[in-house]
């Protein structure tokens, strides 16, 4: 199963400019001195559930808590993921106040929620400085078991490796740089893999040899190729994640930002795959340095069966 019905998306209480991620995250921006970042991201993030809700995909919404206080919550992918057989990873996180994000009442209410058969706990890497971003730092074919990874400070081998070799995965790695030459500092960036097509920015892997090798991977497995170019990189349009409604069909999600950068032959190739559905999230992309795919945590788990829904649930989920 390459796509889920079911994300969870961490509503925010206190977002803003987060310093611990700017040193290698060239894509935020500092917000203007008058500007109420809160306010428009709260805006943005509700429409974004809204969008997705219409579209007949389950949204679970989580409200952060203002204590203590993480800026980048509203991206819950980086630090669990969870798959189809039951197992939920926690990965280590390069930024400290990031760490945080995991004793916020998340991981409980996974547990009370759905059947985890597992944890993986990657986390402890921390201490040793070796860092794995979850899904920002990996996208992951999950139809074909292929991880691809572009190293980085925040993606290590060594943990590369430990959750490859646990899950059962192939691993597709390479080096993948900015227009500047400076290593992208999470994979999910540059590209997106879905059930029949691959959206990339070939152009950043530097290494001719790697980059022929990473478009031979896609292609083998049966994905149709859309090359970005660097302005589409730094639009975001890597930043995708396809996910599928009520019925089955699959919907591509991304931000307006990335929408509007790819050209019509894009378009149309996206449209023949899935339904495109573009959402505003323009400040806290600026903000916080991700987009769309950044803000899902896909939910692979498999539903406990209660006769009535947990009190912590009831708060917490909308």
């Amino acid at each position: 199963m390459q796509t889920t019905n079911t994300v969870l998306m961490i509503r925010p209480t206190r977002f803003s400019f987060n310093q611990d991620t700017a040193a290698n995250n060239r894509f935020q921006r500092p917000a203007e001195a008058s500007e109420d970042v809160q306010l428009k991201a709260l805006q943005e993030f509700d429409g974004y559930v809204a969008a997705l809700r219409n579209h007949g995909v389950e949204v679970l919404v989580h409200n952060d808590r203002e204590a203590p206080h993480t800026p980048d919550s509203i991206f819950p992918n980086n630090w669990w993921s969870s798959h189809p057989d039951g197992t939920l990873v926690l990965y280590p996180m390069q930024g400290h106040n990031r760490r945080l994000e995991r004793d916020k009442g998340v991981l409980d209410w996974l547990r009370d929620e759905y059947r985890v058969e597992q944890l993986l706990d990657l986390s402890t890497l921390e201490q040793q400085e070796v860092f794995l971003e979850g899904t920002g730092s990996m996208v992951l074919d999950r139809q074909q078991r292929i991880c691809y990874a572009g190293y980085s400070t925040r993606t290590h081998v060594r943990a590369l490796e430990q959750l490859v070799d646990h899950l059962g995965y192939e691993l597709c790695a390479f080096n993948a740089v900015d227009r500047q030459g400076v290593a992208i500092y999470h994979t999910n960036v540059m590209m997106s893999v879905g059930t029949r097509l691959a959206i990339a920015c070939l152009a950043s892997v530097a290494d001719p040899a790697e980059r022929l090798a990473l478009r031979a991977r896609l292609e083998a497995s049966g994905k149709q190729v859309i090359a970005l170019d660097w302005a589409q990189l730094e639009s975001f349009a890597g930043n995708m994640l396809e996910v599928h409604n009520t019925e089955g069909e699959p919907l591509l999600v991304m931000s307006r930002t990335a929408w509007q950068s790819l050209d019509a032959a894009q378009r149309r190739l996206i449209e023949t795959h899935a339904t495109p559905l573009p959402v505003n999230i323009d400040t806290i992309e600026r903000i916080g340095g991700g987009s769309a795919r950044c803000m899902l945590a896909e939910v692979f788990l498999s539903k406990r069966q209660f006769e009535r829904q947990p009190k912590a649930a009831q708060e917490q989920v909308q």
